[in-house]
């Protein structure tokens, strides 16, 4: 049997290493109650960017747990008569990679083009205009997974934050008036194929989903097979500096167990096409599978043998499996 298929089948059997703490479903639904509380206070702002000549481009501003401004790129078709019901368009949500951004208006006129509302997030604190005001306890430096780690608080977690800011963001869609909120979907790539998880898991009224190899999965299996560097690189960090002897692993990983994509995944209702890639060195093949196998719902996996981290999941099959929006 080729070594591809002997490795498929034990990731397919793979159910991951990273602790799930007791209260996880407690903390979720708590951070939702949290959600619901607060008031989105949506702006739509024309865009200086740039004028298109069948869409229309927006800064849109929304208020996020904690208070925090929240920024997206936001385009809508100009010609919204076709796009269904009452004109209404179905909608899509854009996540971006670890530390960057929401990028240009430009990326996402295939979408608008194809009539869909599209929204792609900044998320806190990293590459974009969005507000990271949250104050912790602890390290704050080499990255985003070991903020608020330290925190006696577990609710400081920044990912804790931009998970829910994915849902606010697909809540404040919903309510669009040119929005049809029965055929909203996401789509994203590393970081941003965690938050598509992580925006499915927590909204469950979305209805597909596009992931590819996500990030923010699995961090103990990270940290076993050394390949806490890249885009984990700073697990090494806060292990070296703060528990050289690993003498807090367990309670560590159990933390992060919170904001851990894996456990989220059994949340998920929508249907789900999965990319993954074989060769995978930021993101490994197992971390990804820890998600993909808890997922229930509806799913597809579309796999690369030879590929690494830098999976097409944006890709003709992809726009299809969306266009059944």
């Amino acid at each position: 049997m080729p070594l591809t298929q002997e490795l498929l089948a034990e990731l397919h059997n793979y159910q991951g290493r990273n602790p799930r703490p007791a209260d996880f479903d407690a903390y979720w639904d708590a951070a939702l109650r949290e959600l619901d509380a607060t008031d989105p206070q949506p702006e739509l702002v024309p865009s200086k960017e740039l004028s298109p000549r069948n869409s229309e481009a927006f800064d849109l501003w929304f208020t996020g747990v904690g208070g925090a401004r929240v920024y997206a790129r936001y385009l809508r078709p100009k010609n919204r008569a076709e796009g269904g019901a009452d004109g209404k368009c179905p909608a899509l949500l854009q996540f971006h990679g670890y530390a960057g951004s929401s990028q240009r208006f430009l990326s996402k006129l295939v979408y608008s083009g194809e009539g869909f509302c599209v929204a792609a997030l900044d998320a806190r604190g990293q590459g974009g205009r969005s507000e990271d005001n949250s104050t912790v306890r602890g390290t704050t430096y080499m990255g985003h997974i070991v903020r608020g780690i330290d925190d006696p608080d577990p609710r400081k977690l920044l990912f804790r934050q931009i998970f829910l800011d994915t849902a606010q963001l697909a809540r404040v869609l919903m309510r669009f008036e040119e929005v049809d909120p029965e055929r909203l979907g996401v789509i994203g790539c590393s970081q941003g194929g965690g938050l598509g998880l992580a925006c499915a898991a927590l909204e469950p009224r979305i209805k597909r989903a596009v992931i590819g190899a996500p990030f923010l999965c699995d961090y103990r299996r990270v940290w076993e097979t050394d390949r806490a560097v890249d885009a984990y690189g700073e697990l090494g960090h806060y292990f070296y500096n703060f528990d050289p002897k690993h003498e807090r692993a367990d309670q560590i990983f159990t933390r992060l167990g919170y904001v851990d994509c894996q456990h989220l995944a059994p949340r998920i209702k929508a249907q789900v096409q999965f990319y993954t890639g074989l060769m995978d060195t930021i993101t490994p093949p197992h971390t990804q599978f820890a998600a993909y196998n808890k997922i229930t719902s509806p799913k597809e996996l579309v796999v690369y043998p030879a590929t690494g981290h830098d999976v097409p999941f944006e890709c003709d099959q992809s726009l299809q499996f969306l266009l059944g929006l």
